[in-house]
């Protein structure tokens, strides 16, 4: 039980660690640069592809400590949520060619643009580990079930905003397309901080 619980402080850790940065090259740093206007040599810019690269480092370990947590209670679930979450991470680290071109001059709109496009396909993986993360939770009761719901609702609203994305001409300024990926977030940051604060629920027969 020590082993495990160690373990789930460390991936609470890892966890932490990509939702920070996660918050900051997705979100925080790309509304500050889009309000400069400014890309090329832009130091702020530097930071959002540094951050970036900690949170696709950091969410590539992730998976593997919970790995260890879970698999005693369902290897084949633990598996593919290992591989959803890993597949992504080749994705987002080459899709950062775009920023990269933005901070030596490139032309602003079109890598803004294949960037954005980029972050639509790894999203679908950023959705469907949240799948078998979410009935792993559930399963085992080592986290609050609840989460395992919200994880599960992510993984749908990940898919269904893709699909909207792709489909849907301006599905993007439709109200509850800034709604989809709320779930996940509840789900996402209750586990992060469970597993850093309290860890795992012992197990009773």
């Amino acid at each position: 039980m020590l082993n495990t619980q160690s373990n789930a402080r460390l991936a609470g850790f890892l966890y932490l660690i990509v939702v920070i940065t996660g918050i900051l090259s997705l979100g925080y740093i790309p509304s500050q640069l889009e309000a400069s206007g400014t890309y090329e040599n832009n130091i702020l810019l530097r930071w959002g592809i540094l951050s970036s690269i900690i949170c696709y480092l950091a969410f590539l370990l992730l998976p593997l400590i919970l790995y260890r947590i879970f698999s005693p209670f369902n290897e084949p679930l633990s598996r593919l949520m290992v591989i959803l979450a890993v597949v992504s991470v080749p994705i987002a680290l080459v899709n950062l060619q775009h920023r990269f071109a933005l901070l030596n001059g490139g032309n602003v709109k079109h890598h803004l643009e294949m960037y954005s496009y980029g972050l639509r396909i790894v999203s679908i993986f950023w959705g469907l580990w949240l799948l078998p993360f979410g009935l792993l939770v559930i399963k085992s009761r080592l986290l609050p079930r609840v989460l395992g719901y919200f994880l599960i609702l992510g993984c749908i609203g990940y898919i269904t905003r893709f699909t909207g994305l792709l489909m849907i001409p301006d599905f993007g300024n439709l109200p509850v397309a800034g709604y989809l990926t709320l779930p996940a977030t509840i789900g996402e940051i209750g586990s992060c901080l469970w597993l850093l604060i309290i860890g795992v629920r012992r197990q009773t027969a």
